[in-house]
């Protein structure tokens, strides 16, 4: 079944038949994609575990296509080739919390399909109509769904400590004005050549001379002569003091890296008055360096700040767990409605699995003598594959006897306890002082 995990596929093997009433099903029927996304969030927001502790994770997600029928499909940018190519992006919204128990917790919580600008055009009239592009939709940018997202979260009472980005999102001053405005703390990502001021910059018009030729000025300036400098600057400025922090246990034994942060001043030509924000500066085991703007209060610890720029990992996750186990990126149908249903029964099949974790994670004991066997601080937590190997033995359709999904899934993480004992090892030999 794992090979067909198209429409037909899928029907014949559930049901026997052709596919065609799951066709009309995913294609045609008029069930709304938002309003499951909806119920994932409304059961969020009853699971006290995740009152605090929670992370929104924003970012984009691109599937290769070979045809352009399909509704989205330009040439653009694909983020997982790292380059310009036939594709569908969607905009996604993820949620994340490491603290409520004794694994992490992550769900795919909103996603719109993101309409390239020429589809809109007149050119493309026919072909939105034949997919089952609502006329009234309109062209919205990817930030602009994105700010959307994060809205529909808050009015639902979704609870989150703040929201996370990527550079697209993160080097757009307005972008994060408007999160500022909706009074969402923010953790937003960005390039190493980013301009910031250490000081804070006077913006006004200019004044002519009187002997001055010419237009008034129109465009405001920095009048003060305070200059720029780039985040990586910054980053190697004598003044800025980096420091080790432990963050959160991982399948490497723990996340150690060193952080810094310095209070600066933001601005753009365009807009009316300078922001004033945190940079916060990371280096991690690779010695790779990361930046990401933040509005957290002037009293905020670096530890705070530490973890905000570190939630948005999971967003790789939850992507990656929806595509490779929930069958994301094998979606075939070329309509609009199409694609919205499919992405939001898999992020259905997704909290499904996210909460047989928190059940167990609850109600199962973790026996304390296989820390000491393997010699780990924390014992690996159930994979998104693990608990499919797990259900494959109850479903309807059972693949596997239960005692062989026990057996596989003992195996794996056996195998990942004694992986994550050796890297443990090296980290604290390569730590330890000489």
């Amino acid at each position: 079944m794992e090979r067909d995990r198209h429409f037909a596929g899928i029907s014949r093997s559930v049901q026997g038949e052709d596919g065609q009433s799951l066709q009309h099903f995913m294609s045609t029927s008029s069930w709304s994609g938002q309003t499951v996304f909806g119920q994932i969030r409304e059961e969020l927001c009853g699971i006290p575990a995740l009152a605090q502790g929670s992370y929104l994770v924003l970012d984009e997600s691109a599937d290769e296509k070979a045809g352009a029928e399909s509704a989205g499909t330009s040439r653009q940018y694909n983020g997982h080739l790292g380059k310009v190519d036939l594709c569908q992006v969607a905009v996604v919204l993820g949620y994340v919390n490491w603290q409520s128990g004794p694994w992490t917790t992550w769900a795919l919580v909103d996603s719109e399909l993101f309409l390239p600008e020429e589809w809109f055009s007149a050119e493309f009239r026919q072909r939105r109509k034949r997919l089952g592009i609502q006329a009234e939709k309109t062209f919205k940018t990817k930030l602009e769904l994105g700010i959307a997202m994060v809205r529909r979260a808050k009015q639902r009472g979704l609870p989150f400590e703040a929201v996370s980005c990527d550079e697209l999102y993160g080097r757009d001053l307005q972008f994060r004005a408007d999160l500022d405005a909706e009074k969402v703390l923010y953790a937003a990502f960005v390039p190493t050549n980013q301009r910031v001021y250490l000081q804070q910059p006077h913006i006004d018009l200019p004044q002519k001379a009187p002997e001055q030729k010419g237009k008034p000025f129109s465009r405001k300036r920095v009048l003060n002569g305070v200059q720029p400098f780039q985040v990586s600057e910054i980053a190697a400025n004598v003044q800025t003091e980096w420091h080790r922090l432990q963050i959160r246990h991982n399948e490497r034994g723990f996340l150690q890296d060193r952080f810094a942060a310095r209070r600066v001043w933001t601005w753009q030509t365009g807009q009316p008055i300078p922001r004033q924000e945190w940079l916060i500066m990371r280096i991690d085991q690779k010695n790779e360096h990361t930046y990401a703007l933040c509005n957290a209060p002037e009293n905020a610890t670096l530890s705070r700040l530490a973890q905000m720029i570190c939630s948005r990992y999971f967003v790789e996750r939850i992507i990656e767990d929806a595509k490779d186990e929930c069958g994301w990126d094998e979606f075939q149908a070329q309509k609009y409605l199409a694609w919205e249903h499919h992405v939001a029964l898999t992020a259905c099949a997704l909290w499904f699995i996210a909460k047989q974790k928190l059940k167990w994670g609850t109600d199962c004991s973790r026996d304390p003598g296989l820390i000491q066997q393997f010699e780990i601080q924390i014992l690996p937590a159930l994979s998104t594959s693990n608990v499919r190997t797990l259900l494959k033995a109850v479903l309807p359709l059972p693949e596997l006897s239960k005692e062989e999904a026990r057996r596989q899934v003992v195996r794996h993480l056996v195998n990942r306890s004694r992986s994550k004992a050796s890297r443990f090892r090296h980290r604290a030999k390569a730590l330890a002082p000489t």
